[in-house]
């Protein structure tokens, strides 16, 4: 655990080793708790480093405290020396005796957490849209009551703030914002060709009912054209109409020809609301990964879709007491997960268990490609089935 006149030289690991600038892990700061960063020192040299955040998530079942791992890296001549693995084990230990059964992360590269037991659990899309090729569906939900605002970012923090409190807990996978989040989320970074944040937010009498925050850019081509760009860095509302008004805003600026966003859910509402679904040019990209640390406390914990009994046979190298077998009964209300000693109907990592966690990956598909096992025919069906959600688990704040 580094103090804070350590803190600056783990800065610069991680900035290192992650190939960002001082600025971007200076970021960090303010978010980190000091008692849950873990840092391997050679002398006075940090050469490892790893922070849990405590996030507060909605999962199936409802929100509970997730530890958010960040800040994750190896100064690049200490790599292969088993710095990571130690962090990692340790850390696993540490969040499991604070009693959160669940960790997340982005990963920078995936073939680094599966190691770890983390699976893909959720995903998410880029897209651009040409605006003149763009409209919404004359049939989208509209309401005359509501009215827009345009605000600079930061004027709009409480308005937004209510917004996304509200939200959150309609997808799995957000989580929500303290004030140090709001800090970094509204951040202007210098020398960034996009202008200041600027924020829309719809409203009626009663009060905000979304946002969308959005930068654009000024371009003119060879003929004295407009060709600017608006990138939408986020939205979130909690009425339909909302998200109209929100996405017809956007898509109708004057002067701009197109409008990207970075990361979006794969289910966002938009894609509903396009006339033409196929303008918007999409691009898959990987978001939440889900690690059960605590793996029979997160399967009571959670909530199911359908009745199921099956007993898994769990391989779990970094988190040794996950290991073992395991009888998982569960129903629309209730859950119990108990060690066993009954002939295991599917055989499976630790690490494919986190991937289907939130209800958005299919354990199917690793019994088609050969890396889970099923004893019991149709045991991976009744499982999926159990676990499944009608919405995709998305997180629209990278930590």
């Amino acid at each position: 655990m580094p103090d804070e006149s350590e803190f600056p030289a783990v800065v610069r690991l991680v900035g290192e080793a992650l190939l960002g600038g001082k600025s971007d892990a200076e970021s960090y700061r303010e978010l980190t708790h000091l008692d849950r960063t873990l840092t391997v020192f050679d002398g006075a040299q940090p050469v490892g480093n790893t922070t849990a955040l405590p996030l507060t998530m909605t999962l199936p079942g409802g929100a509970r405290r997730v530890s958010g791992v960040s800040a994750v890296g190896v100064w690049p001549t200490y790599r292969r020396r088993g710095v990571l693995s130690a962090l990692m084990r340790r850390q696993f230990a540490d969040i499991r005796e604070r009693g959160e059964d669940v960790a997340a992360l982005f990963a920078s590269e995936g073939a680094i957490y599966g190691r770890f037991g983390y699976g893909p659990a959720a995903s998410a899309v880029s897209f651009t849209l040409p605006t003149r090729e763009t409209a919404l569906r004359p049939d989208a939900p509209r309401d005359p009551a509501l009215r827009l605002r345009l605000l600079d970012a930061a004027e709009a923090r409480k308005e937004i703030s209510v917004v996304h409190q509200a939200a959150a807990p309609q997808r799995v996978g957000e989580f929500q914002r303290t004030e140090a989040w709001w800090t970094r989320v509204l951040h202007n970074p210098p020398g960034n060709p996009f202008s200041d944040l600027k924020c829309a937010v719809a409203e009626d009498d009663a009060g905000p009912l979304g946002y969308v925050l959005y930068r654009t850019r000024q371009v003119w081509d060879d003929h004295g054209t407009a060709d600017s760009a608006l990138r939408v860095e986020e939205v979130y509302a909690t009425a339909p109409a909302a998200h109209t008004l929100l996405w017809e805003h956007v898509l109708t600026r004057d002067l701009v020809t197109s409008v990207t966003c970075d990361m979006a859910a794969l289910d966002d509402p938009l894609f509903h609301l396009l006339a033409d679904p196929f303008r918007a040019r999409r691009r898959h990209i990987e978001n939440l990964w889900i690690r059960l640390v605590d793996l029979p406390a997160a399967l009571e914990r959670r909530s199911y879709a359908a009745a199921v009994d099956v007993v898994l046979e769990v391989a779990d190298r970094h988190c040794p007491w996950n290991a073992g077998r395991w009888r998982l009964t569960a129903d629309t209300a209730a859950a119990r997960c108990r060690p066993t000693d009954q002939e295991p109907d599917i055989r499976l990592d630790a690490a494919h268990l986190g991937a289907a966690y939130l209800g958005g990956t299919r354990l199917g598909g690793y019994l088609a490609a050969g890396l889970l096992s099923e004893a019991a025919p149709g045991a991976v069906q009744r499982l999926d089935t159990a676990l499944h959600r009608a919405d995709l688990p998305y997180c629209g704040n990278v930590f």
